[in-house]
């Protein structure tokens, strides 16, 4: 549905996007993730056609967006940052101004506005200027835009930004309620938003793609994959406590143990396996045969965030704060 071979795009002596290459098949939910100004929203914009490539090509159902940029523009419901509107108009004229553009008529019309109003829950506020709408409002009438023509190909920029917890539950609910019939890229810097609704993450960095996968792919990446958390009633003794720490550290295949927190008679450790090994069975018996009391042990998945950090930032800069932690350094 989506096809991205080498985009490139220059601003001056400035390289915002520097050989892009991805692909979205239908069915798929993408989330493309980066920190501020890594290229996610200039490759966004190439997709639907605002920006020109310097180089490379984007296609879209078949179509190239330099070649056949109506044809792009007719498969694609585009969510842009800021869900941009006009300022005085109201929910109900401007949903009917995009229906008239989108070529809706007649009773499909009424009946097509009607269901994405219901949908992403603007009927109390149709008839406010838009100006007036909360932040979060906003996002519904712009997200509302972008689906309305109950587009094959839908783009979206930060698409829960502004909403509050509920609307956020919503709104990733009727992504994945239309994610089996479309193609979705998603731009999010909430790394929660991955793993609630889509089934594949590109993180880019510096205009570069850095890593392409699943999100447990991703989170396999991470130095606490496979990691064993524990939490054990220790009555705020230090050397029970530590008593702890060295068993924990004594069992073949761990590489290290962290101590998490130590909180109202609670000590928490997080044991770091060594590369490939799986010990929260070893971890489960030697609570057992020790007798200690444990309030939880499960197993760590891996965290997003590290991997996020790890491979987003610049060469070099986890030293340097290891460095400044340590003293070594300014």
């Amino acid at each position: 549905m989506i096809e991205i071979k080498g985009l490139v795009k220059r601003f001056g002596d400035f390289t915002a996007v520097d050989g892009v290459s991805f692909g979205v098949a239908r069915g798929e939910v993408l989330g493309f993730l980066g920190p501020n100004g890594a290229g996610k929203s200039t490759t966004m914009k190439m997709i639907t056609g605002f920006l020109t490539p310097t180089a490379g090509s984007a296609m879209v159902c078949g179509h190239d967006v330099a070649k056949h940029p109506v044809l792009v523009k007719q498969a694609i419901g585009y969510l842009p940052e800021g869900a941009p509107a006009y300022p005085d108009m109201t929910p109900e004229s401007f949903l009917g101004f995009i229906a008239d553009i989108r070529g809706l008529r007649g009773p499909d019309r009424k009946r097509r506005i009607d269901q994405v109003v219901s949908r992403v829950h603007l009927e109390g506020v149709m008839r406010q200027s838009i100006d007036t709408l909360s932040k979060g409002y906003k996002r519904r009438v712009g997200l509302a835009a972008a689906i309305l023509h109950d587009p094959e190909v839908l783009i979206m920029d930060e698409p829960t930004d502004g909403l509050d917890p509920n609307q956020k539950h919503e709104v990733r609910t009727l992504i994945q309620e239309m994610s089996a019939t479309k193609a979705i890229i998603l731009s999010t810097h909430i790394l929660e938003e991955v793993d609630a609704v889509c089934t594949r993450a590109v993180i880019i960095a510096r205009g570069r793609i850095v890593a392409d996968g699943t999100p447990e792919t991703l989170r396999a990446r991470s130095r606490h994959h496979n990691a064993v958390a524990i939490t054990v009633r220790t009555g705020g003794r230090s050397d029970a406590i530590g008593a702890v720490r060295a068993e924990l550290q004594r069992l073949n295949n761990v590489l290290g143990v962290e101590d998490a927190s130590i909180h109202d008679g609670r000590a928490s450790f997080v044991i770091m396996p060594k590369s490939g090994a799986t010990i929260l069975a070893d971890v489960s018996q030697l609570a057992r045969s020790k007798g200690w009391d444990v309030d939880e042990l499960r197993l760590e998945p891996g965290r997003l965030d590290e991997v996020f950090r790890t491979i987003t930032q610049p060469a070099g800069a986890g030293a340097r704060r290891t460095l400044a932690r340590e003293g070594g350094a300014e």
